[in-house]
């Protein structure tokens, strides 16, 4: 199962990791010189994991409308090695204050542990964005920070993917929950929104754990549920690449009467949408969301717009 995720850091992440390397080696005035000169704003997208296709799809969708828009601003693409590395990502954001980006573009790994080094950010003048996972408003507030929002609202969309499975199931009926990092608010209401499902359809949550979004620790708790739980009927995941990990090891268990159901909606899902092995999967539009963030960073630096939130669409995707 390592193959397909391995692949996922190719074409755009490999690029971006060159490009991250170039930003290290390039003369700071020479950029500046060159950006006063376009009269382009520059902005920095930063995201997790290069490993989730969900990312790389999101980075694809942002090179593309920058291309198409290229006369407006200049993008500069970065992301983390996983999704825990809140190291790499603080110090991501630390360049890009450096580099004095116009605005920064944020998917943050955590929801509260982002929040000082942004907020250093701002004190630099730089607009932030954040997209994806929403930052933890009780730190932000703390922080005195006002930072926009743009992404789904993750409990409702889990809820309406969980409601797919809970008209396959009866009341009692044994499931769990590999939800993604525990500190993520995006993570949190994912699994929220599929406990509301299963609270609503009767069914009996047996266990809850992390799986960090990574698929080969979803894979191993799948494995540990299906021994633990013999009458375990579904597996609900907060995320596509844990939901690929439970469904290998429901297959590998000899178990498929187990119902597995994601979140994402990356490629990688669509043969087994297909074949029945995964029930169903939402579909939060990633190849747009870095692109409405950037739009949202645009519109405020050229007309010094209020921030507000935006919330976009999430789609149920079933066989």
């Amino acid at each position: 199962m390592m193959n397909p995720q391995s692949n996922y850091c190719r074409g755009v992440s490999c690029l971006v990791l060159l490009f991250s390397l170039a930003l290290l080696f390039t003369g700071c005035g020479k950029r500046d010189e060159a950006r006063a000169s376009s009269g382009k704003p520059e902005i920095a997208l930063v995201m997790k994991s290069l490993a989730n296709e969900f990312f790389k799809t999101m980075a694809d969708g942002a090179v593309a409308h920058q291309a198409e828009h290229a006369k407006k601003y200049d993008l500069i693409v970065n992301g983390i090695k996983n999704e825990t590395d809140l190291g790499q990502q603080l110090n991501l954001v630390e360049q890009m204050i450096a580099r004095g980006v116009d605005a920064i573009v944020i998917a943050p790994a955590d929801s509260k542990a982002l929040v000082p080094v942004l907020q250093r950010a701002k004190e630099a003048g730089v607009l932030v964005v954040n997209i994806d996972n929403r930052l933890d408003r009780e730190a932000l507030q703390q922080a005195s920070l006002v930072i926009p929002f743009v992404g789904p609202d993750n409990r409702a969309g889990a809820r309406a993917v969980g409601e797919v499975l809970a008209r396959k199931l009866k009341p009692g009926d044994e499931v769990a929950i590999i939800e993604g990092v525990p500190t993520a608010f995006n993570g949190q209401q994912r699994r929220l929104g599929f406990e509301d499902a299963m609270k609503g359809a009767g069914a009996k949550i047996v266990g809850v754990q992390a799986g960090n979004w990574e698929l080969e620790r979803a894979s191993t708790i799948a494995s540990a549920l299906l021994n633990r739980h013999p009458d375990l009927k579904a597996i609900l995941c907060a995320n596509d690449t844990m939901a690929l990990g439970a469904a290998a090891a429901v297959e590998a268990a000899g178990r498929n009467e187990v119902k597995v159901v994601g979140f994402d909606n990356i490629s990688a899902m669509r043969p087994l949408l297909a074949a029945g092995r995964v029930l169903a999967t939402a579909d939060q539009h990633g190849d747009q969301l870095a692109v409405f963030g950037i739009e949202t960073a645009l519109r405020i630096l050229k007309d010094g717009a209020t921030p507000d939130d935006r919330t976009t669409d999430v789609d149920v995707i079933t066989q």
